[in-house]
């Protein structure tokens, strides 16, 4: 037996891609519909989603939910808290894509920091191609002690976090300068 993630079905989207569904994809979703609907601060997002969360999880007989059906059970429930123009504005938003920075650290070879460097500029532009993209760098520490070659933190390794902090922030305002991006570094 397959047990989904929070008794959950996965969505599929149109590409055929499969993802888990999160409520706080749910939510980033509505949060942009709103905000194409006029509401520039849509307190009603978090509570939708919601709704919609609750109703997912009593579907017991559904496992994959096409992103469609997702699409009509939101635009209901905002057709019935009279928010119809936010659902005629919802489009789901991109998936959240998750990049392992030691990962990239460890292809990075014996390039070290500045291949390393290269490769996290690529990967960023290459997630900021996107119009609607949400990406998150995980595994900040890991990556930077694997960097700098220390079992302990150093402060070698403040300064190198730092540095990747700083470029992974000025990579995604270059690459992202017309549309919105959300990104967090773990």
């Amino acid at each position: 037996m397959i047990s989904l993630k929070d008794n959950l079905p996965v969505i599929q989207l149109p590409s055929g891609q499969v993802i888990a569904f999160e409520c706080e994809w749910l939510v980033r979703s509505l949060v942009q519909a709103a905000a194409r609907a006029g509401y520039a601060k849509w307190w009603l997002a978090e509570h939708v989603a919601r709704s919609v969360t609750d109703y997912l999880h009593d579907q017991n007989d559904v496992n994959v939910l096409p992103v469609e059906r997702l699409t009509n059970a939101v635009q209901s429930v905002l057709q019935v808290i009279g928010y119809a123009e936010v659902g005629r504005h919802f489009v789901p938003a991109a998936p959240r894509v998750q990049v392992s920075l030691v990962e990239l650290a460890r292809e990075a070879g014996t390039g070290y920091e500045l291949a390393f460097f290269d490769l996290l500029g690529r990967r960023i532009h290459e997630l900021c191609q996107e119009k609607s993209s949400c990406f998150e760098l995980l595994g900040l520490e890991p990556c930077v002690k694997l960097l700098c070659s220390r079992k302990s933190w150093s402060r070698d390794c403040e300064v190198l976090q730092a540095d990747i902090v700083s470029f992974a922030r000025e990579q995604t305002g270059t690459a992202a300068a017309d549309h919105e991006i959300t990104f967090s570094l773990a």
